[in-house]
């Protein structure tokens, strides 16, 4: 650990283990049990407790607090992890806490991840790469966010839910049901699924045959007067369907909680 990239007011765990690219400002606190790859800036007023493996070129702002102790009463001190993957901005006040023996011991955050102002992912959840979190938006526990999903201002999630790949969350939505890949979902006159994040897949490089074929996919589930097994025995017929829609059915039927239609 390069002496040069820590700021005198820091304090660090002789055990924390930091690549000497890292830059630790101004009144950081990095506990025992922490790595940091290559490339890390923690700007000022950051913790990171352990045990705790953050990746490499991510940047912390300050008042950010990550790998704390879960908000959860069944906790009692067990060493559960916190793993962070690389080039993930994590801003202001971001709370990001380790798992629980109960749920797997393990939080994971993928990489190519925006965590804006205020945002919260508790114990246990599992966040894919390219996630957007709007200011703050909250996860309870054991949420998983899959690649490429948006979650707007502002948004509860509730424990337990998933959100689908490439999903677009309004903001102030209350989410407690599963939210479909490629799906918009909003608060407006109740939470729905107001049909397919084209946009979003547009820019993601979706093929104009893709976007197509996932579009057929929701106006059977969402548009048409078949019930949601009746759509997917539908899309379980057609030979074309694609990978897209092979996921969002796997999506529906492995949905423990009910989805938002």
């Amino acid at each position: 650990m390069g002496l040069m990239n820590v700021h005198p007011t820091a304090a660090v765990d002789p055990s924390a283990k930091i690549a000497s690219s890292c830059r630790i400002g101004p009144y950081c606190v990095l506990g025992a049990n922490v790595e940091l790859g290559d490339d890390n800036e923690l700007i000022s007023h950051v913790v990171i407790e352990g045990p705790s493996k953050i990746g490499s070129r991510n940047k912390f702002f300050p008042f950010s607090s990550i790998g704390l102790a879960p908000q959860d009463l069944s906790y009692k001190g067990e060493p559960t992890r916190l793993e962070m993957g690389d080039d993930n901005t994590i801003r202001e006040f971001v709370t990001i806490n380790r798992g629980t023996v109960k749920g797997g011991g393990l939080t994971t955050v993928g990489s190519h991840i925006l965590v804006m102002a205020y945002c919260h992912i508790a114990h246990d959840c599992v966040i894919g790469d390219h996630v957007i979190m709007a200011n703050a938006a909250t996860l309870g526990g054991h949420v998983i966010v899959e690649e490429y999903a948006t979650v707007g201002a502002l948004c509860p999630v509730h424990h337990f839910v998933r959100i689908g790949a490439h999903a677009f969350i309004g903001g102030g939505t209350t989410i407690t049901r599963d939210v479909l890949p490629f799906s918009k979902t909003a608060a407006e006159r109740g939470t729905h699924a107001y049909g397919l994040n084209s946009v979003g897949l547009e820019r993601h490089g979706f093929t104009k045959e893709r976007i197509r074929k996932i579009h057929h996919a929701y106006k059977l589930l969402l548009a048409s007067k078949l019930n949601t097994s009746q759509a997917l025995e539908q899309l379980r017929s057609e030979p074309d369907r694609g990978e897209d829609v092979d996921m969002l059915i796997k999506f529906v039927e492995s949905s423990e909680r009910g989805v938002i239609k």
